[in-house]
Parts: structure tokens; sequence; C-alpha cells
């Protein structure tokens, strides 16, 4: 027999027997026993059974937050399963931070517990609420986790569709709760055990780290995309007569796709998960804009590029130091301003443009100022400063004394290594 439906309906008419059989007086203790070896079987069947259903949500789901027009819609697809955030009845029509899966995949598991309470509820066992929990936990954590597991790291996947998925795993470990009711209900369980540490579903925390996936994944794509427009700096001319007047051009590619998604995520993100996600995203581009200087196709560089790489950070400041304090990021406690994750791009750019580069070596001003700089980096990137035909120095003694100081800087830096 390979239906789970099938299996419970034999088991309900062999327990009816049973029962009709011990009116009766006769011992029926063994064929119970047959019923109850057969529940491994039956939950088998039922998993497979949920796990084509998931399946199937998650390859027709389109990824995009639900719109519900109708009060029946919100109360079927979020009171039905307490995914409200507030007790207020939203205006309508209503955007959910959640796509379809979510509601769909709560119908699926709701209707998992409820067949396996009825297979369980007739047999030798009077005390299911922990097997009904075991199995449980087990479509959570190998049918559904995994399946969502799976989405999140399938290459294709695109950074609207990720970010989404993210969201949804949220919501569907809030939902955790709902189910241990549920179960806690079927099996006549009191909600204070319910509610006790005994009663916390083992799935719930590992929902909890695979949405840690999901934003790692998510970090990957973005990164991914600001590399295609870093890829943009093969273009700078490094050696310019003056500094560029809007900034550079890879700077209005970055900046609007970053204006672009960052509501989005803001939107359908925790705070925390968002927090370190915007984080990782400017940080990323920081480090680019230091490999761009460490590489072989930048040879040599002069203060008006460096000039243009400040006018760049600016920007990126004013739009990480607005989204700070614009998104509640300033109310997260120990919050740190997100311009903080440009820190080694600024550090970098502020000593080159010193008129006292030298004064790195000075452990006080060096921890107060450029803290972050790796002196190693710092060689490999000043050496290329140092090696500008004299031409480039033409403008006044000023220029001529940052090139001695950055030369003083670099030799130093070489005894000291």
């Amino acid at each position: 027999m390979q239906t789970a439906s099938h299996l419970l309906l034999v088991k309900d008419y062999v327990s009816l027997l049973g029962a009709t059989l011990r009116r009766y007086g006769y011992q029926v203790g063994p064929l119970l026993d047959v019923l109850d070896k057969m529940r491994d079987k039956y939950h088998e069947l039922l998993l497979n059974d949920c796990r084509r259903q998931i399946n199937d949500v998650l390859a027709n789901d389109k990824y995009e937050q639900m719109l519900m027009r109708k009060e029946y819609e919100y109360n079927m697809n979020v009171l039905a399963f307490h995914l409200q955030s507030t007790e207020i009845m939203p205006a309508f029509p209503y955007i959910a931070p959640f796509s379809a899966t979510v509601p769909d995949c709560c119908r699926i598991v709701r209707s998992f517990i409820e067949d396996s309470v009825s297979f369980l509820s007739y047999g030798s066992h009077m005390d299911y609420y922990d097997l009904v929990k075991k199995y449980l936990d087990k479509l959570l954590i190998s049918v559904l986790n995994e399946a969502l597991l799976k989405l999140i790291r399938n290459p294709s996947l695109g950074m609207s569709q990720a970010m989404q998925i993210a969201a949804n795993m949220t919501v569907l470990e809030r939902a955790c709760s709902f189910f241990a009711e549920h179960v806690g209900r079927l099996c006549g369980i009191p909600m204070r055990l319910v509610d006790s540490p005994h009663g916390i579903l083992a799935a719930k925390d590992v929902l909890r780290k695979s949405q840690v996936v999901a934003h790692e994944r998510m970090l990957e794509l973005v990164k991914s995309k600001v590399d295609e427009f870093m890829a943009l700096t093969a273009h700078i001319n490094w050696t310019p007569d003056d500094p560029p007047q809007n900034g550079n051009v890879y700077l209005n590619e970055v900046i609007i796709y970053l204006e672009t998604l960052t509501p989005s995520a803001q939107a359908i993100l925790p705070i925390e998960a968002f927090d370190k996600w915007v984080k990782g995203v400017l940080n990323h581009i920081s480090d680019c804009i230091i490999n761009t200087l460490l590489s072989e196709e930048v040879r040599r560089f002069n203060v008006n590029a460096i000039m243009g790489l400040e006018a760049d950070l600016r920007v990126l400041e004013a739009f990480a130091d607005e989204r700070f304090h614009n998104s509640g990021l300033d109310k997260l406690q120990s919050a740190t301003n997100l311009k903080q994750s440009l820190a080694e791009a600024r550090q970098l750019v502020n000593l080159i443009l010193s008129n006292q580069p030298e004064l790195f070596l000075n452990p006080v001003i060096r921890e107060k100022n450029y803290n972050i700089l790796d002196y190693k980096k710092v060689i490999l990137i000043a050496e290329k400063y140092r090696d500008l035909p004299e031409k480039f120095f033409r403008g006044g003694s000023k220029q001529a004394a940052k090139k001695k100081g950055l030369d003083a800087l670099v030799r130093r830096l070489r005894d000291l290594g």
C-alpha cells in the first residue's frame, strides 16, 4: 500500500473492529500492535505526499509579495496561521511581506498535523503528543527546510527571488508557534505546556539558521552585480589633468542599483538582517575600491584621480547616512552608522590626500585616523603614487611635498615590515 490516505482508512477500520471485539471480551492488543508498527510507514507516505506538494508550491510561486484585496483573503492567508504582526486589521488592499509560498505551505503543514493526529489518536499510545511533534519536526526540517535551502542555492536564482525567499523563511519560522499550538489543541495538551520549552519545535531554530544562509546568498548576488558596475573602473583615467567634475561613471550605476534595491530589502527583511545585509554591500564596495588600486590594471595614479574617488565616497557616505537614519537602523541597540562600512576606502583616500602622510607612522594618529588600514596595502598603493613621472608634480611644492612624504612613508613601512 503506497497511499497514506488508504493506510489511514485501513487503520480506522481495524481500530473499529478491535474496539468491537474488545467489547465481546477478546484480547485485541496484538492487533493494535500491528497498527502501531505501521505508523512509521504511514508517516513516510505522508511526508512523500507533502514533499510533492511543497515542491509544486515552490516551483509555481512568482516570489512576489502577496496582494490581498478583501478581508476574507487576509483571514484565510494571515490570521488563519497567526502570521499577523499586529492585532489591528490593516487597510485594504494589503501587501503582505511574504509570497504565496507561505500560506500554501502552512496549509500543507496543517493538514499533515491533522492526518498525523488522525492516525495516532486511536492506537495503543494514549500519549501521542510527542510522536506528532517528532513527525512534524521531520516534515519541517527534512522536507520544507531542505526544499527552501535547495531553492536558495539554485545558481539561476535572481536577487528579487532570493530576497523574497529570505522573507518567507522569516515568516515560516514564526509560523512554527502556530503549528506547535495546533498540535497541542488536537492532542488535548494545555497551552501552558505547549508554550513551555518542551513544546518548542526543533524546526524553529533550524529555519532561523537557514535564514542566515538566505541572507548570505542575497549578499553574494548583490556583490556579483556590484562587481559588474565596478568593472567600469577599467575606464577611469588614473592620471587626469583635472579631477572628474561629476565623479566616476561606475558610481552612478552603483547608486541607482542600491537606491532601487534597498527599499524592497528594508520592507521585507527583519531590521537586524537588513542592517547586516546593507553593511555587507557597502563593505564590498569599499573592498572593490581598494582592490582596484591594488590591481595590476592601475599602474600609477595622481592626486586628481584620488580626488575623484573622494567625491565618489562622499556620495556613498551620504547614501549610507540617509539609509541609517531613515530606515530605523539608528534605533537598534549598539547601532553603528552604515558609513563605517566604507571606512577602509575612506581612510586610504584621506591618507593619500593628507599633506603629511608620514604621520601614519605615529601610533596615536594611526589608531585615531587609520586604524583599519593594512600597512602592506598602503605600501603597494603608495608606491604607485610615488612612481609617477615628475611632470605630474609641476603644480607646485605642495604636490612635491606629498610625493616626498609618501616616499618616506613607504621606506619606513618597508623597514618596519
